[in-house]
């Protein structure tokens, strides 16, 4: 089969490796759309602090965020899996800690994570190993483009439920990425009033288009009372930003995560009783983003920006090759171009 592999720094081929066989307990996917999120950059670009944390080394297979459609299984699964279109959790712990027995899985200290950590195969290939238990079904109003879309959007449905936004709230999302674009459509989808805070002068036009409140510069920000505030920026200066706004009594959320460390006062967050939660990983979030999207309720393809074949996504890794378009943050590899 062809797959993506990232062989050293910063150097990335289309290469024909040997086709997966599902083992105990694991489906073989044919992948039909991935999403390439700044993980995956960052990784493809040697992050020596974020390999070591994924405790992943080179050749890397990345994709963690696809879809795609069951063509095979392995013992002890039902056959009725082959020809259901699914996408799954990334996240796979060891099914027997405290933590996973608790359902915080996404958080075991031997978990692999598809496409990231421990080496564990990523989604950029024409085949995929699942473990069953890590399965979700797609409906048909969920299109193959959506599907791949379904990662990121829980992550941000897990963002807006922390912030515990209700009808009426006044949200700022600092960010105008992909998540921070979705964090501010399930707020919306929430009845928050949402503002977006942003630097990308055609990604803020994108949030207005969606016809939220206010998509601001931060030299422009307006001095409102804001009830939640979620920082989904990779900037080390924003959850302290984040703090100072944040009404008293208030949440702040931190779903970015910086290359350098932040730093966040805690006399202002005691003074302020101010909760901060962090996020991470989308997995209690999947089976809702999937409602979300299947209802209406939050359309996330105006935020891709290309599709393209795995032949292209060396230019768009490398940076020669924008990922951006019209502010629009995502690009999807289409597995069958």
């Amino acid at each position: 089969m062809k797959a993506f592999l990232v062989t050293s720094v910063a150097t990335g081929t289309v290469q024909d490796v040997a086709a997966p066989e599902p083992g105990r307990g694991e489906v073989e996917v044919a992948v039909s759309h991935v999403g390439i999120c700044g993980t995956d950059v960052s990784l493809f670009n040697g992050d020596e602090a974020r390999l070591a944390h994924a405790r992943s080394s080179y050749p890397l297979r990345l994709g963690h965020e696809w879809d795609g459609t069951v063509v095979d299984v392995g013992e002890g699964v039902d056959r009725s899996w082959i020809g259901k279109r699914v996408t799954g959790d990334t996240m796979l712990g060891c099914g027997h800690c405290e933590r996973c027995l608790d359902g915080r899985h996404y958080l075991c200290a031997d978990r692999y994570e598809i496409g990231v950590r421990r080496d564990r195969p990523g989604a950029l290939a024409e085949r995929l190993l699942v473990p069953v238990t890590a399965l979700f079904e797609l409906p048909d109003a969920i299109t193959d483009r959506m599907g791949a879309m379904i990662e990121p959007g829980a992550n941000a449905w897990r963002s807006v439920q922390a912030a515990s936004v209700r009808e009426g709230s006044r949200v700022l999302v600092l960010g105008t990425g992909a998540i921070g674009l979705l964090c501010a459509l399930f707020a919306r989808a929430d009845g928050a009033e949402v503002h977006v805070l942003g630097r990308d002068h055609d990604a803020l036009e994108l949030a207005r288009s969606f016809g939220l409140a206010g998509a601001w510069t931060q030299e422009a920000l307006p001095a409102l009372v804001w009830d939640a505030v979620i920082d989904a920026t990779n900037a080390p200066s924003m959850p302290q930003f984040a703090v100072d706004v944040v009404e008293p009594g208030r949440r702040v959320v931190l779903v970015g995560i910086s290359d350098d460390p932040s730093l966040i006062d805690s006399r202002v967050v005691a003074r302020k009783d101010v909760t901060v939660v962090g996020i991470l990983g989308g997995s209690l979030g999947i089976q809702a983003t999937i409602d979300a999207y299947a209802s209406g309720a939050v359309d996330p393809l105006p935020l891709v920006s290309q599709v393209i074949g795995l032949d292209e996504l060396s230019d768009v890794l490398t940076g020669a090759r924008p990922m951006k378009a019209a502010g629009a943050p995502k690009v999807l590899v289409d597995l069958a171009r």
